[in-house]
């Protein structure tokens, strides 16, 4: 029985369900770059690169280890627009007597999977995708009957089904979550590591010269691309992050510095969204980090919570609430994202940085993403499934299960909070606590009235005015209503006019001036 076994951009791994238990020899994996995935977003220049070169290895480490490879590349003269345009060819070519697949990331690709069978008049299996810890089946259990979903106690069962950082029934240092420690700001260190860095091969040149011809108008450069493209180079950044980042990266993970792009972190989530590195193995690698001396327990329990908790818990929400998850817009907002989120160009300092970097690199870490480019949006009520679509563009790391909840439900309250209790908004002051972004920007953080002032500071205290009838009865938003309610009738009005004259500029196109 001969069998076809199509391989995802996603599912860059040896040990990927579809290929268990199956006779090599009889078998066809098919690989496929097309247009379809690389155009249905503007996605950004490097994200586009790393999946095809990352791809292009894959096939040859399938290869090696005894696979045999139908790869479409991108710029075949015969190539297929879409996966199911590709696998169709690739019967024609085979003739299989069935097809077995990993289940897909997402929904738009899921439908087309379970398409197969009754178009190719073929048994398709679809496996499971055995990568996460928790599979569908176990988060509808988990969640079904909750009165709410909270990633805490989910995380906490992956803590005791996984039996990291535990000690017997009881977590490690008897707390669960450390994240109290983990909010310190950081000083400019000599000693700071820095990632690896991966000077492209042939394969990647090739492919470098392919997204220039075919993505030039995408955002994003290509200069200084230097991601890993193959799973033993992703491991080499792995060794990299536990031996020298790993120790201080708990204490400063929200820590943002003018032109330090990654800090302590560990620039792994392209590979392990894509394939190339195991997210449970390398949360074993954490924990051995620890148990050995050579890292403190905050920090290997804020990145194992990273993995086994938010990121586990992204997927299970993305699946259990369907399809038309990204059509929610809780807080009714409609604006559209400013220019400059595509070029980078206004004063405000930190998102000058923080879009300037993504622009560079494909790449931002998680407070630059939550509370700079994030907390902007939602403060000038952005439209969220704009501002999803924009986060899908530009980082390397982005796939709609995990980007999608993330996104528009943590970053933006799109979804009234099922995935975060309250919005993810501030003030600047919030900036100026865990950066040095302030101290380089035009306007002064201090203020919240006047040509000087910083534009967040009026925006958060308006985000908190206008939406009163949806968030004042958010117990973790008591605090800010009751700052609210204290200031005079007369500092109210300044401040909301101040918010207004700044987005009246933003929509006019002065915000590029902003």
């Amino acid at each position: 029985m001969k069998t076809l076994i199509p391989v995802l951009g996603d599912q860059l791994s040896l040990s990927l369900s579809a290929l268990h238990d199956q006779d090599r020899d009889a078998c066809v994996v098919v690989m496929m770059e097309v247009a379809e995935e690389t155009g249905y977003v503007r996605h950004h220049q490097q994200k586009i690169a790393y999946i095809l070169s990352a791809m292009r290895h894959h096939a040859q480490a399938l290869r090696a280890a005894g696979w045999t490879v139908d790869y479409q590349r991108l710029d075949d003269r015969d190539a297929a627009d879409s996966f199911t345009g590709a696998v169709a060819a690739a019967i024609d070519r085979h003739a299989p007597d069935r097809i077995v697949v990993t289940e897909a990331g997402e929904w738009r690709v899921r439908a087309m999977l379970e398409s197969w069978q009754t178009l190719f008049g073929l048994p398709v299996a679809i496996r499971a995708d055995d990568r996460f810890v928790a599979d569908h089946r176990d988060f509808e259990q988990w969640a079904e009957g909750r009165r709410e979903l909270t990633m805490e106690y989910f995380y906490r069962d992956m803590r005791r089904r996984t039996g990291l950082l535990m000690d017997g029934d009881q977590p490690e240092g008897g707390r669960w979550n450390f994240d109290k420690e983990n909010r310190k700001p950081a000083e400019r260190d000599l000693l700071m590591p820095r990632p690896l860095s991966f000077a492209p091969d042939a394969i990647t040149t090739e492919v470098l010269a392919l997204v220039r011809r075919r993505f030039a108008n995408h955002p994003g450069r290509l200069d200084g691309f230097d991601w890993a493209v193959t799973a033993a180079d992703a491991e080499r950044q792995a060794d990299a992050f536990f031996a020298h980042a790993l120790p201080r990266f708990g204490d400063y993970e929200d820590a943002m510095l003018t032109g330090e792009r990654h800090l302590w972190h560990s620039i792994l989530s392209p590979y392990i969204n894509s394939g190339l590195l195991d997210p449970l193995a390398l949360c074993r690698r954490a924990e051995s980090e620890y148990r050995a001396g050579r890292a403190p327990l905050n920090s290997v329990e804020g990145y194992i919570r990273q993995i086994i908790g938010w990121r586990e818990y992204m997927r299970g929400i993305y699946w259990r609430e369907g399809p038309d998850y990204v059509n929610r817009n809780h807080l009714d907002h409609h604006r559209p994202l400013p220019g400059w989120y595509w070029t980078g160009e206004t004063e405000l300092h930190c998102l000058r940085e923080a879009i300037g970097q993504t622009l560079d690199t494909a790449h931002a870490h998680h407070i630059q993403r939550l509370m700079v480019t994030g907390n902007f949006a939602a403060l000038i009520g952005a439209d969220p499934a704009a501002v999803h679509r924009w986060y899908l563009e530009v980082y390397v790391d982005a796939y709609e299960w995990v980007e999608l909840p993330n996104t528009l439900g943590m970053s933006q309250f799109g979804d009234g909070g099922l995935v975060g209790s309250k919005p993810y908004v501030s003030s600047g002051a919030y900036i100026d606590r865990m950066s040095d972004y302030c101290r380089h920007c035009r306007y002064d953080v201090k203020q919240r009235i006047g040509p000087d002032a910083c534009p967040f500071n009026a925006l958060y205290w308006d985000f908190i005015a206008r939406h009163a009838d949806r968030l004042a009865g958010n117990r973790r938003m008591a605090m800010p209503y009751r700052t609210w309610a204290k200031q005079s009738p007369e500092a109210q009005d300044a401040t909301r006019a101040q918010a207004a004259a700044f987005l009246d500029a933003l929509d006019g196109g002065g915000g590029a001036a902003y």
